[in-house]
Parts: structure tokens; C-alpha cells; sequence
């Protein structure tokens, strides 16, 4: 549920622990209460937190926490920019760049005359 590697919190126990040994502590139903104080210690979780654990009501909470806007794959973006001011800034950048190449083409021009006389 943590997300914790089997390797890793073997690590964290210590030197005679290793992942083999947390898988089969995994498996038992019950765990003796040195055991659960030493991994309590390691995952910074009560003891009465593996003590009072309901398999049934986790996986209830869990599927209680989502809602029709979690479900699903599709994704619905919301602009926060209107797309018509984009088009019409294009359009103005487009202009504007027109009238350089116009101004550089007409002292082009200029040049060229003073060039021929």
C-alpha cells in the first residue's frame, strides 16, 4: 500500500532480514508483537495501525474516493486562453511583418537607384 519495496524495508530492519523473509511475514496471519514494533519503528506507523487495519474498509475508502471525473481515460482540457485572440494576434504579427519586408524592400530600392546614378 506504501509503495515500500520488500528489499527496502528488509534493509531498514536490518542485517537478518532480507526479502525472502519479509514476503513471508507478508503471508501470516498473525505477526508477534516484537516484530510489529520493529516494523512499526521502521515505516513510522502506530502499531495500532497494523493492529486495527481492515482490508475490507481500506478497499472501500478507496473505491469511495473516486468520482466521474477520476474514471476514465479521457482527457478534457480547459482553455485559459481564448483561441480568436490568438488567431487575430497571428494575423497582427503577420501584418507587421509585411510592412518590415515592405519598408526593407522600398529602401532596397533607394539604394539600388543611387547605385544606378
Amino acid at each position: 500500500m506504501l509503495g515500500i519495496k520488500q528489499e527496502a524495508l528488509a534493509f531498514d530492519l536490518g542485517n537478518d532480514w532480507n526479502q525472502k523473509k519479509i514476503s513471508m511475514l507478508e503471508q501470516k496471519d498473525i505477526i508477534e508483537d516484537e516484530i510489529l514494533n520493529q516494523i512499526s519503528n521502521s515505516l513510522k506507523i502506530p502499531v495500532e495501525a497494523f493492529q486495527n487495519f481492515d482490508e475490507e474498509q481500506a478497499i472501500n475508502i478507496i473505491s469511495n474516493t473516486f468520482d466521474n471525473g477520476s474514471v476514465g481515460y479521457q482527457k478534457n482540457d480547459t482553455c485559459t486562453f481564448n483561441p480568436i485572440d490568438k488567431i487575430v494576434q497571428l494575423y497582427d504579427e503577420k501584418i507587421a511583418l509585411y510592412e518590415r519586408m515592405l519598408k526593407e524592400k522600398d529602401e532596397m530600392m533607394v539604394r539600388l537607384e543611387k547605385l544606378i546614378k
